[in-house]
């Protein structure tokens, strides 16, 4: 009885497996790839591709540092009190680390090479939603005195 439940269990996740990538390559055209995703032949030389600055270490040293930077201008507040300029700038921090993480997710699970005119959609809404919250954050921060009066107010609640 266990072998036939075991069985029964592993074709039904079989079928499963079958139908999802077919449901979703529907909707989704994607570029051929070769095989192994490898082009030409093994004669064949190789074509390195172009330089670029930004899948280099100046790019990953960057997030790096306002990964850092963020620390203290977390913890300023809590020790100095509220101030618009440290407020701003974690802020601002706050919004690009956000962004670049999002970016980096896009390019490891949306490839340009498989995915092409989506991959430019998706990095296009990445921008512009972040468009949309810098501007909200602007708002915040002139309007509203800055993000942490609003915590304080939370906390005291």
């Amino acid at each position: 009885m266990l072998s036939l439940n075991r069985s029964i269990g592993l074709n039904a996740m079989r079928s499963s497996n079958v139908i999802r990538p077919v449901f979703v390559r529907s909707f989704i055209k994607t570029i051929p790839q070769p095989p192994g995703h490898i082009v030409g032949d093994v004669n064949d030389a190789y074509v390195p591709p172009p330089p670029s600055k930004s899948h280099g270490s100046l790019h990953w040293t960057a997030e790096r540092v306002v990964a850092v930077g963020m620390v203290p201008l977390a913890v300023a507040p809590l020790i100095s009190g509220t101030s618009t300029l440290i407020d701003s700038t974690f802020s601002a921090l706050l919004l690009y680390h956000v962004y670049a993480g999002f970016q980096s997710c896009i390019i490891d699970y949306i490839p340009k090479r498989v995915y092409g005119i989506y991959h430019k959609l998706v990095m296009y809404l990445l921008a512009l939603g972040t468009g949309v919250a810098g501007y909200g954050v602007y708002q915040v921060e002139t309007k509203e005195g800055g993000f942490a009066p609003i915590i304080t107010k939370i906390f005291k609640a």
